[in-house]
């Protein structure tokens, strides 16, 4: 392994704490990183250090990322392997939120499979307790949106809407 491999790795592994080994969390509140868009985990960071996001842990952490250190997290979380969700959600709740998925074409930015693109994080395979978070966040307009579309695209969800969408993504590989 390289010395500059080594030392993301390193950097990675105090990300480890909150997002698990890896980057697979095993706490529901915080995302797992493991097969997260590289882009996305970058410009995440960037906002943390830039005050855009907002959080007592991640905020003092980012403080002094540089770019190429938040680059550099990015791929490195994105080649991990993501680990299946520990516990799938209800069968009907899942159904209940594909149908509101398909009907909001979730997957036109997060891709079929809900892996995310470039700046579009993967949501697939996230805790559900984080994804109704995000989702309840969005809806209400307290959640930072980088460039608007999912506090748009949040607007129609109704609170049951939120849990059965958020069940579904929880449950994807």
């Amino acid at each position: 392994m390289t010395p500059a491999a080594e030392a993301v790795k390193a950097k990675a592994e105090t990300c480890a704490a909150c997002h698990g080994p890896g980057g697979n969390s095993t706490d529901p509140q915080f995302p797992s990183l493991a097969a997260q868009v590289p882009t996305y985990v970058q410009l995440q960071l960037i906002q943390f250090r830039e005050g855009r996001r907002s959080n007592p842990v991640m905020s003092p952490i980012a403080a002094n990322i540089s770019d190429a250190e938040a680059k550099a997290l990015g791929e490195f979380f994105a080649a991990q392997p993501p680990k299946p969700p520990a516990n799938p959600p209800a069968a009907d709740r899942i159904a209940a939120g594909q149908a509101i998925a398909q009907r909001l074409h979730c997957n036109s930015c997060h891709m079929p499979n809900f892996s995310g693109q470039k700046h579009i994080p993967r949501i697939a395979s996230q805790h559900y307790d984080y994804l109704v978070k995000q989702l309840r966040g969005f809806k209400s307009g307290t959640q930072p949106d980088i460039d608007g579309m999912m506090t748009e695209s949040a607007q129609p969800l109704t609170d049951p809407d939120i849990v059965n969408v958020a069940a579904y993504l929880a449950s994807l590989p």
